[in-house]
């Protein structure tokens, strides 16, 4: 259920005129009120309505697009193909023309939730988040809850690249708490009303209490079902990066490193989820090892490839091959390999993870998993503008591709 500007009022103590004048800042208010009542806005998570506010209904000609780096080509691609699908449309209808606006997050949680309050503000016809999730249980909760909102004000939202929302708490349970606060709510308002007429001539008026209201009702529940509006474009990292992991056994590799991604993203821990998968499958005698082979937490960038290479070696030195969180950071373990004199792959073997443009150019060509990100962006644009209708479950998953190169080669023992 919505919360309104009564609400606010009514926990700040104040009418909501007042709660208007500060929100609005055209007029002057006294700071401990102005405390009072953002106070009071921020507990509710109370959105204040854009330029449409007098349009309560309507929704813009704007489509936010989160991404955690647009200098990165994993996510720029992705944005490129959304809003290419922006311009499509006809003038009028639910697929005509809208305006993209890329929100650049650089990985932050906080600036993740404060663009979507902006994009609600703004009445956003849609919101298409894309990248790894983030796996922090209050963040995730307060991402869901911005994102619900969002869908059930009318706002299309597509996750692409990253999991479905968690299924919501039990929804019983969750209405008679509104139904709950909502009756505080409304006996603290009258509490308030029946002491300002009491002073205004000295005697309660019959009948009239002051004892919280205790409804049993469930309150006006939203009739669409549970993540309803949301619909989730997913990569299939966990099956790609088994099948990566299988094409270098089959080579015959058995010393094979892994350097990971971030440690708290969805991501990452798909991906290497994905890798032990195929160790347990074809080696299982390699799984006692696996931590040793692993260099976890760093970023998806060229020097976190560097730097895990050299620990790698460091624990390691008669590796054969190394897996990368992507192919960025195959780059950088590519470069530490050739700092310490070894070649690619005749020495060691590397392997990458997303299919970025410059994978195929590299030298020698990269081994890699091909996620097909321009059209799954493509897609995403669609699913946002209600063009194409959403998969069943509310969830696609796309499919990988292993793309073997010249980076990948059977170990020095093993060659005829």
């Amino acid at each position: 259920m919505a919360v309104t500007l009564a609400d606010v009022a009514t926990r700040a103590g104040v009418s909501a005129a007042t709660v208007s004048r500060v929100l609005s800042g055209n007029y002057p208010v006294a700071g401990a009120t102005r405390t009072r009542v953002m106070r009071a806005v921020e507990e509710l998570q109370y959105v204040v309505n854009g330029p449409a506010s007098a349009l309560a209904a309507a929704t813009s000609d704007l489509v936010g697009v989160l991404v955690n780096d647009i200098a990165d080509p994993f996510f720029g691609i992705i944005a490129s193909a959304v809003q290419s699908e922006m311009g499509t449309g006809g003038e009028g209808g639910p697929g005509a023309r809208k305006l993209a606006v890329v929100c650049n997050t650089g990985g932050s949680t906080e600036r993740e939730l404060t663009y979507l309050t902006h994009l609600q503000r703004q009445r956003a016809a849609a919101v298409v988040l894309t990248g790894s999730g983030v796996e922090d249980e209050e963040h995730g909760a307060a991402l869901a809850t911005r994102l619900r909102r969002l869908a059930a004000s009318g706002t299309r939202i597509v996750l692409c690249g990253r999991p479905p929302l968690a299924p919501e708490a039990d929804k019983q349970e969750r209405e008679q708490q509104e139904q709950h606060e909502q009756n505080e709510r409304r006996a603290r308002q009258e509490h308030r009303q029946e002491r300002e007429r009491i002073a205004e001539d000295g005697r309660p008026s019959p009948g009239t209490g002051t004892a919280p209201a205790t409804g049993t009702g469930t309150g006006t529940a939203s009739a669409a079902g549970e993540g309803d509006g949301i619909v989730t474009v997913a990569f299939d990292n966990r099956g790609g990066s088994r099948r990566l992991t299988e094409h270098l056994l089959s080579l015959g590799h058995r010393s094979i490193g892994y350097v990971t991604g971030p440690a708290n993203r969805t991501t990452t821990r798909d991906r290497l989820e994905g890798h032990r998968q195929a160790l347990r499958a074809v080696a299982p005698e390699l799984l006692a090892q696996a931590e040793q082979f692993t260099v976890h937490g760093g970023a998806y960038d060229r020097s976190s490839g560097y730097d895990g290479a050299l620990e790698l070696l460091r624990r390691v030195p008669d590796l054969t091959a190394v897996l990368a969180a992507n192919d960025t950071v195959a780059l950088g373990i590519c470069a530490a390999l050739r700092d310490q004199g070894l070649r690619i792959p005749e020495d060691v073997s590397v392997a990458g993870f997303d299919d970025l443009p410059f994978s195929a150019d590299a030298s020698p060509t990269l081994t890699t998993v091909r996620i097909p990100l321009h059209d799954a962006g493509a897609r995403a644009g669609r699913l946002a503008l209600g063009r194409e209708a959403p998969p069943p479950g509310g969830v696609a998953t796309v499919r990988t591709e292993l793309m073997a190169r010249g980076s990948t080669a059977p170990p020095a023992g093993r060659r005829g």
